[in-house]
This record gives structure tokens, sequence and C-alpha cells, in this order.
């Protein structure tokens, strides 16, 4: 089974709503980790918002520190904004997706990041099933 790892800074938004989406669309076919290089103390409340109105609830998930043990324990790594913060180890696929940060954001702003993320996320689901 292929395992994907979305990585941002604060594992408190774009990356746990990644996690979510492939989650919820790929089910059992695909292991998800998510992990943030600076992990917040909670997700994003209007993440949360975000995802529950497409019917996901990321509610009981929450932020992870970054190992190494989770990038070799994954077979593609996506970055999303981490910039020089995400580390790079030899023999893994990394994707950088970029995209807004839905960080101090509404909700408005943050259903086309939502949406966006999905449209990846299948993408990503395709090539690896």
């Amino acid at each position: 089974m292929p395992s994907v790892l979305f990585v941002c800074v604060h594992n408190a938004g774009r990356s746990q709503m990644a996690a979510g989406w492939l989650a919820h669309l790929a089910g059992d076919r695909i292991e998800v980790r998510s992990a943030g290089s600076a992990p917040a103390d909670q997700i994003n409340p209007v993440a949360v918002e975000a995802m529950r109105e497409v019917g996901i609830d990321i509610t009981a998930e929450h932020p992870k520190i970054l190992t190494v043990d989770a990038v070799e324990a994954s077979d593609v790594v996506i970055t999303m904004g981490c910039g020089d913060a995400c580390p790079i180890y030899p023999g893994k696929r990394y994707e950088d997706w970029q995209l807004d940060d839905p960080a101090g954001q509404g909700i408005d702003a943050v259903r086309p990041i939502r949406d966006e993320i999905r449209t990846r996320v299948e993408k990503l689901i395709k090539e690896l099933t």
C-alpha cells in the first residue's frame, strides 16, 4: 500500500485538509500521514469548518511534529509552503504544492484552498492506485 505524508509548517491547515481529503477519497488504499516543521497548538478552526462543509470531520486530528521516521515510512512527501524548513531525504518522491495559507483567513478564503487541495488529491490518487 502506498503511503503519503503531507507537510506544512504548522500542520494546522493545508496538510490537515489534504490528509482529510486523501483518507476520505482513497479509503484504505493509501496510508495517510501529516506533520509540521513547527506544529501549532491546534488545527485551524476555519480549516475544520471548511472540511465539515464537505462532510469530512478532521476534529480528532492534532498537529504533529515532522520526524525522520514519518518521512522514511512514506513513499510520497507533499510539502506545502515549508520553504527550507521541510527536509529532503533521498529516495522519496517529493512534490511541492503551492497553496495559499489558510492561517488567519475567513471561511470564504479557505473554501477555494480546500477545493484546490481536493483536485490535487484526486490526481495523486489516480497516480498511486
